[in-house]
């Protein structure tokens, strides 16, 4: 017995003088907080146009970020598949006949007079778009679509509403807390936490001519109807905006992406003011460095990337860069590898001088490129489109970097299929039409109209996407 009250005694009076040690030569605040540069004393503090509300620790971090972002994301609806005039007697034969199709996503409010960011994928195909916040529905115009970054802007008429404040994706580090906001199932209103676990991903999902992928992954549990909200940190600001997950089933099943804030706001100023994408252009193809390419060419590292083509007369070969260099550096901005490298460009405007460090063979180099736009010039672009719903089609003049890939002068290239005619012929998104009856096809706004009219015998000639050439002949009535 006396054992036994020896044994409870002993770490009870360890402890208590345990306690009066710690009290007695606890280090100084001042010491403590020199121990790593990121410890806080205190809770972070941060302004913001929204009532205040109290930040003491992680949790309460989450429960400020939730009530100053919520308000900012608006549940959108996509109503497609009633429009007749998408549908041909084909459709009709083989029992197609229209019916309205309903999908859903979410959508940050960017500016107080009803601008507001979401996915391409969220808006695409659709003929009626509609906005849900706090209840009240409104009309949406779709102000423009980048499906190379899968970023899309609409429009809503409204005043005053609670714009998000934008943070920094640039700036945020592999660990930080971070919340997904959105509309996922069709429950408004969702919040999820979770830690930014990568950057600069590339998943290969996105279409485009020149995809831009470099996703902030985390994993915040992100499910469908996410798609187009907010990913924001613990000050509730913007840092991302939901757009994939990686799963086998369709739900969430460990990790999230989010396309760069950075990015997406570039990006929706850019259709805000020219109503498309002002893309800089290096004029080169670039490539990741593997092990065995890096054991071929002898590197001694795998980070930047390997210049596989350059476009003839583009920037980078005025600036005297080759085949095979290495780009190791954009500005400040270091280059570990396509992700890094298609970002870095991504903020930049045609006409912008930029600074590109590279390795060639052994040795170092550096260059100044004056950045193009997808013509070719140094100007703002507006590319000319013909939207035809009977064709199911958009039709556009091919680029310089396409003509140079395709070795073509001319055509039109075939974008944003859907039901309609030129589907039904078996064409798909991607072939550019060089010529029709023998005709040069140059003006998509000439093409349209000639093809929504024509009967007779159709001869098109043309490239696939793939750069075999094609011609076919079709008896159209």
């Amino acid at each position: 017995m006396k054992t036994f009250v020896k044994s409870l005694a002993l770490p009870f009076v360890a402890g208590i003088a345990g306690a009066i040690a710690w009290t007695s030569f606890s280090l100084p605040a001042s010491d403590l907080e020199g121990i790593h540069p990121n410890f806080q004393l205190t809770p972070p503090q941060f302004t913001s146009n929204s009532p205040a509300v109290a930040v003491t620790g992680i949790p309460e971090s989450f429960t400020a970020a939730s009530q100053l972002s919520t308000g900012s994301v608006v549940f959108i609806k996509n109503f497609s598949g009633t429009d007749y005039r998408r549908y041909s007697m084909f459709d009709y034969f083989f029992g197609t006949t229209p019916s309205q199709q309903v999908s859903t996503g979410s959508g940050v409010i960017f500016s107080k007079d009803g601008y507001i960011i979401t996915n391409h994928h969220v808006i695409d195909g659709a003929e009626i778009l509609e906005v849900v916040h706090q209840k009240r529905t409104y009309s949406a115009k779709l102000v423009g679509t980048d499906k190379n970054t899968d970023i899309a802007v609409l429009k809503i008429e409204a005043k005053d509403l609670p714009e998000i404040k934008v943070g920094s994706s640039r700036s945020l580090q592999i660990g930080e807390w971070v919340l997904a906001v959105g509309n996922p199932f069709n429950l408004t209103s969702t919040v999820t936490a979770g830690i930014v676990s990568a950057k600069e991903r590339q998943i290969n999902i996105l279409g485009g001519d020149f995809p831009l992928e470099s996703f902030i992954q985390t994993d915040a549990p992100i499910n469908p109807g996410n798609s187009g909200g907010a990913l924001v940190n613990v000050r509730g600001e913007l840092v991302g905006i939901n757009t994939a997950i990686l799963s086998r089933t369709g739900s969430y099943t460990g990790y999230g992406f989010a396309v760069p804030v950075d990015v997406a706001v570039k990006v929706a100023n850019d259709l805000i003011r020219h109503g498309e994408v002002q893309k800089a252009i290096p004029g080169i193809e670039v490539a990741e460095i593997t092990p065995e390419i890096a054991e071929e060419m002898s590197l001694q590292s795998m980070e930047g990337v390997l210049v596989t083509h350059l476009l003839r007369g583009g920037a980078a070969e005025k600036a005297g860069l080759q085949k095979n260099d290495v780009i190791t550096q954009i500005g400040d901005w270091k280059i570990t590898g396509k992700g890094s490298f298609e970002e870095a460009l991504s903020y930049y405007y045609p006409g912008d001088q930029i600074a590109v460090g590279y390795q060639r063979g052994n040795s170092q180099s550096s260059a100044t490129l004056t950045l193009q736009n997808i013509e070719g010039g140094t100007g703002i672009t507006k590319r000319e489109f013909y939207t035809s719903e009977i064709l199911g089609a958009r039709l556009e003049a091919i680029n310089a970097v396409d003509r140079d890939r395709l070795k073509l002068p001319y055509g039109v290239k075939i974008t944003g299929l859907s039901t309609g005619y030129l589907r039904d012929l078996g064409f798909r998104e991607g072939f550019v039409i060089t010529h029709v009856n023998e005709i040069p096809a140059k003006d998509p706004k000439t093409l349209g109209p000639y093809l929504e009219k024509f009967s007779g015998r159709l001869v098109l000639e043309g490239v696939a996407p793939n750069g075999q050439p094609f011609v076919q002949s079709y008896q159209v009535r």
